[in-house]
């Protein structure tokens, strides 16, 4: 996307044939639709109230929790044609919202098209929530419309739009893109930065990430807690203590009376669990006025990672205690303790309270944890059984760990079994057949040795000998 002006494309282009209504635009887009059911409270409410018929609309639509319900509501606009009568964004603005924070991004593009067919021009609340559905479905196609749009109107420096281009081009990936973007405009705003900042951390950017941070320091603009969440988890990315303990301060002079700060505490005990120092993000928890599942779980987190095994498990214990219920990535925490302190039966037991005691289903990160842990106690056909009993396929990691256990106790048969399913996902990794043959080695079975010697030869495949540096310049 750039910043030039660009031939309208088919989203602006196509006019509608004026006998053709907005109704029928609509539902078309959404078709088929639920109809509204009479008894239900929702028409209830619109067929009894003596109250303006918009507002009310308005207020259904902020408040509705599920998408059966939000297609009534967006029937009964159809067919009062409200949005004929209507001809400001503001409603057609909160249908979009609303499929949006459904997770329904399509539906709301669909309505968002229909609106421009409807000759219904975009306003400054528009496009950002167009902008959101587009990251939910990453289309830059789409996308690149859309700039277009914002250009014709004058909104492609307005705050919210400028900052909602930034972080879907950073989503998708196109940081060059995303700094055409920035810097096209020397009068931005904090939500600018804080677009680049967090979009440039969390897309694997941690070193530019903090050199943006530095220049928005530079500029005079003060950051708050959104900008620290992104330079904090940046830093802990490097896992850069002296970095670290400068931010710490930064986080302290963004902090605000008006506002929590338990979203920047957090990322202070997460970053500075990443840089291996635990004891300072024990005092950052300790000395928080609230907390949170998400305080609990970076504490839990970061003592895994380091193998701190009693203390992870210490804390979760509390933190049941005190009524703070645990999420799926607690768990993920939790587990990983188990696999660094060979806990077989306390792995079992957390991993079955997760699924029965608090209705959380399994994802591939706790399927990879057992595995990975009954791998390494040897119980190698239980490893096999939690495999094949996931309920979705086993990726690359839980493959690999399965294959290090099988390498670890000599397991010939499973060991070819599992290096099947990795050469089927990375057909180009050698490593599996350098696994194998340790394996086949191991076992005394020289022929075999050589028969995957042979294959790797054959593939023009050879095996990268190791090396160790003292130091790595980052």
């Amino acid at each position: 996307m750039t910043s030039s002006h660009r031939p309208m494309l088919r989203l602006w282009r196509i006019q509608e044939p004026k006998h053709v209504s907005i109704s029928q635009h609509l539902n078309h887009s959404l078709a088929p639709i639920t109809t509204l059911n009479p008894q239900s409270p929702t028409n209830i409410a619109f067929l009894n109230s003596t109250q303006d018929p918009d507002k009310i609309i308005a207020t259904h639509l902020s408040n509705c929790s599920n998408l059966s319900q939000l297609n009534q509501i967006h029937a009964h606009i159809i067919r009062t044609h409200m949005l004929e009568f209507n001809s400001a964004p503001f409603h057609w603005n909160n249908i979009i919202r609303s499929y949006t924070r459904l997770e329904e991004p399509s539906k709301a593009l669909c309505i968002f098209i229909s609106m421009s067919r409807a000759g219904v021009m975009p306003d400054s609340y528009t496009l950002p929530i167009v902008l959101k559905a587009l990251c939910q479905v990453f289309d830059m196609g789409l996308a690149r419309q859309v700039h277009s749009v914002a250009i014709k109107h004058g909104l492609e420096s307005n705050e919210f739009c400028e900052s909602g281009f930034i972080s879907l081009c950073c989503k998708a990936g196109e940081f060059k893109n995303a700094r055409k973007v920035f810097e096209q405009n020397c009068k931005r705003k904090l939500g600018s930065w804080n677009a680049i900042i967090g979009g440039l951390s969390q897309g694997g950017r941690a070193k530019e990430a903090i050199t943006m941070f530095t220049e928005l320091k530079k500029s005079g603009i003060k950051p708050d807690d959104v900008t620290m969440v992104s330079v904090t988890s940046a830093c802990g990315s490097l896992g850069d203590l002296n970095l670290a303990l400068q931010l710490h301060k930064c986080v302290f002079q963004a902090r605000s009376f008006e506002k929590s700060d338990i979203l920047m505490l957090n990322s202070l005990i997460d970053m500075y669990g990443k840089c291996g120092r635990m004891d300072l993000a024990h005092t950052v928890f300790s000395r928080m006025e609230q907390r949170n599942v998400s305080s609990w779980t970076s504490l839990i987190v970061g003592y895994a990672m380091h193998g701190h095994v009693n203390d992870a498990l210490e804390c979760f214990r509390q933190m049941r205690e005190v009524g703070v219920r645990p999420n799926h990535v607690t768990f993920v925490g939790v587990l990983s303790a188990c696999v660094h302190g060979g806990t077989v039966q306390a792995g079992k037991y957390y991993f079955n309270m997760m699924k029965n005691e608090y209705g959380i289903k399994p994802q591939l990160p706790h399927y990879g944890c057992m595995v990975d842990l009954l791998g390494r106690a040897g119980l190698l056909e239980e490893a096999r059984e939690m495999v094949e009993d996931m309920p979705m396929k086993a990726n690359v990691v839980i493959w690999g760990c399965l294959m290090g256990a099988c390498e670890k106790y000599g397991h010939v048969e499973m060991g070819e079994w599992v290096a099947k399913h990795l050469h089927e996902l990375e057909p180009w990794n050698d490593g599996v057949y350098v696994v194998l043959s340790n394996i086949f080695a191991t076992n005394g079975l020289w022929e075999e040795v050589e028969r995957v010697r042979g294959i790797m030869k054959e593939r023009r495949l050879a095996k990268v000998p190791a090396y160790s540096l003292a130091t790595s310049s980052t």
